[in-house]
């Protein structure tokens, strides 16, 4: 008996260490468990672009036909917030490595389709983020007008055309220097055919009256232009 009786002490003893250490390890996955079941309960969900309809206000016409100034003026008098967004402001920021393509380093044309298809994809992005936006652009590579058109289906393209002669384009485009001799020309010549727009507008009229008559007519909300042709 005096010997049994500590064995079945023993015994019991070490049934009760293993039982605490099993409810212990138990206690530790429920903690564990209910940790993580809580932070995914708390944590809040990824936020969702609702698509808000934006306003762009699109300013097609040749290098040198003096976009970038209607562009400047009609942001500083239009009554809501809009983006000036052109290739100009990432090629002026520094995005692109000019002086290696410049050089011969990096070849244009190899990166010219990803370098316009992501430009072209961003600005849905910012629309769809509801940033309205004044784009000026130049569509003279086939497939770029029906590439926007589908891209920007859901939000309010106001589409205007920016006229100017072409004897002022070449002397703009000689002032500058910063523009290939030859693509004033060459825009002048192709960019606007086929394409209809909601508003045409002539650079020889000056800044403040295509600024006026922009507004007027993007006020009134009509729009007929290939950017809502169903053919686009």
């Amino acid at each position: 008996m005096t010997i049994l009786m500590p064995l079945a002490m023993a015994s019991s003893l070490e049934d009760r260490r293993v039982s605490a250490k099993r409810e212990k390890r138990d206690d530790v996955t429920t903690h564990s468990y209910h940790k993580v079941f809580c932070f995914r309960e708390l944590r809040p969900e990824p936020r969702t672009i609702g698509h808000e309809m934006a306003h762009v206000i699109f300013l097609h016409g040749a290098s040198s036909s003096g976009k970038s100034t209607i562009a400047k003026a009609l942001q500083d008098r239009i009554e809501q917030p809009f983006w000036h967004i052109s290739i100009d402001h990432l090629r002026d920021s520094g995005v692109l490595p000019l002086k290696r393509f410049k050089s011969g380093e990096f070849r244009w044309t190899d990166a010219r389709e990803a370098f316009f298809g992501g430009f072209h994809a961003s600005l849905r992005a910012y629309a769809d983020a509801g940033n309205n936006l004044i784009l000026e652009h130049i569509l003279d590579t086939d497939g770029w007008m029906e590439t926007l058109a589908g891209l920007l289906a859901h939000h309010d393209v106001f589409f205007v055309a920016v006229h100017c002669p072409l004897e002022l384009l070449i002397e703009r485009e000689a002032a500058r220097g910063d523009r290939p001799i030859g693509s004033a020309r060459r825009d002048y010549e192709i960019i606007h055919v086929g394409k209809t727009y909601d508003l045409e507008l002539d650079a020889l009229d000056g800044t403040t009256a295509n600024v006026e008559k922009l507004l007027a007519h993007w006020r009134r909300g009509h729009r007929s232009s290939s950017f809502t042709r169903s053919d686009t």
